[in-house]
């Protein structure tokens, strides 16, 4: 069963607005994914103190999703049905998101997904804060080919996340002129690599791509570092998500190269006073990635638009988000909302890894927009097909 967590302010009087969080604080992706659920306890302590969302007090409904996109399923119907949420904000992988998102479409409600993703999602009834495959493989490829060579190597998870970021990096290596030296898509449950680091070998790239998720898969890396692999790697979901760096023992994540919108290193004033904020509510938590801190300024996105529209209702909502002028100065840097997409504009960090596991950033890049769903024709201010489309399957332009 999902657990049940209140969080509200008994000083405010109104009746409070309802948020549903659907996030795994069990299960195989739990290491990301709960410093999403306590970047929403701290926003909403924060909001409330300070007077609520537009003078009510934000009532968190936590459910633990386990890692389980049955659950999604269930605990969707629940929120949007019985407990009657204003929104929901949920979802770490995306076959979760997948799972609930027609739910979400069916009884005609509105939900955060403040994830990273591979893109693609054109739904009026989502809201998506995480970064997109065109602001993470359209800076990092290109420059690590520059940097390193461009023969490269990618594996990926093999369910939808890891088959079309795989299918983005493919055509930027062939847009710059680079060559695939090989491709493989991992099951989700395997921990064993000695195959796949002997092909690696075999095929000699210059860089490594790596669309790892969950415990199991990220055993990768310890493995490939003492078979002496010893090649640059790059990732949109590494170090950002699951701080690989932080979790294995150097050099194993050495010469890693992630782009992210957020990571706790962040040398600027704005993130060291959103980490200490965080540090001191949640002082054990181990690292604060990009994934806290998209759901913390989601919750602050949705307060501006609730404010801004007087109403909790999502077409009010959607006609602030059609202005063009939803933003807000997060810990990473200026944000926007896109309305054609409903994604989000983010600053992108390239990180790298050293041997000792310390962190660099030798290239930033600011207001990267999420342009492709807009560019493809996706447009929600005139219709919503509710759909997910790919570079080799985009939407039709009519």
């Amino acid at each position: 069963m999902g657990s049940v967590a209140l969080f509200s302010s008994p000083a405010l009087a109104a009746d409070p607005i309802k948020i549903a969080v659907l996030e795994d604080q069990s299960g195989d992706f739990v290491v990301p994914v709960i410093g999403k659920v306590h970047a929403l306890q701290l926003a909403t302590e924060e909001i409330n103190a300070g007077g609520g969302i537009a003078g009510r007090p934000i009532e968190l409904v936590v459910y633990d999703t386990q890692s389980d996109n049955t659950r999604f399923q269930e605990f969707t119907r629940r929120a949007l049905q019985r407990d009657k949420v204003d929104v929901i904000f949920g979802g770490f992988s995306s076959a979760s998101r997948e799972a609930y998102r027609p739910i979400v479409d069916q009884f005609d409600g509105f939900a955060f997904y403040n994830n990273q993703y591979e893109g693609g999602v054109c739904d009026a009834h989502m809201i998506i804060t995480g970064a997109v495959p065109e602001q993470q493989f359209s800076t990092l490829v290109p420059w690590m080919m520059q940097t390193y060579g461009k023969k490269v190597y990618t594996i990926a998870a093999d369910y939808n996340f890891g088959q079309i970021s795989a299918e983005w990096v493919r055509d930027i290596v062939k847009q710059n002129g680079g060559e695939m030296v090989g491709e493989e898509f991992i099951p989700l449950g395997v921990s064993q690599f000695s195959q796949t680091i002997q092909n690696i070998q075999t095929a000699k790239p210059d860089f490594v791509v790596t669309l790892l998720v969950g415990t199991a898969q990220a055993s990768y890396y310890e493995q490939a570092a003492a078979a002496n692999v010893n090649l640059p790697m790059a990732s949109s979901v590494n170090v950002g998500q699951g701080y690989e760096h932080k979790r294995f023992k150097p050099p194993s994540l050495k010469d890693m190269h992630v782009t992210t919108n957020y990571i706790e290193e962040i040398d600027t004033a704005a993130s060291k006073a959103f980490l200490a904020k965080f540090k001191a509510k949640f002082p054990d938590e181990p690292y604060v990635n990009q994934e806290a801190e998209n759901s913390y300024l989601a919750l602050y996105l949705y307060k501006q638009m609730v404010e801004r529209a007087k109403s909790t209702k999502r077409d009010d909502l959607r006609k602030e988000i059609a202005k063009g002028d939803v933003c807000m100065d997060a810990p990473e840097g200026r944000v926007c909302l896109d309305p054609k997409s409903q994604h989000m504009s983010h600053t992108i960090y390239l990180a790298k890894v050293g041997a000792d596991h310390s962190i660099t950033f030798p290239k930033v890049w600011q207001d990267i927009k999420p342009y492709w769903l807009g560019e493809a024709g996706c447009d929600l201010t005139k219709s919503s097909p509710n759909q997910q489309y790919t570079p080799s399957n985009p939407p039709s332009k009519g």
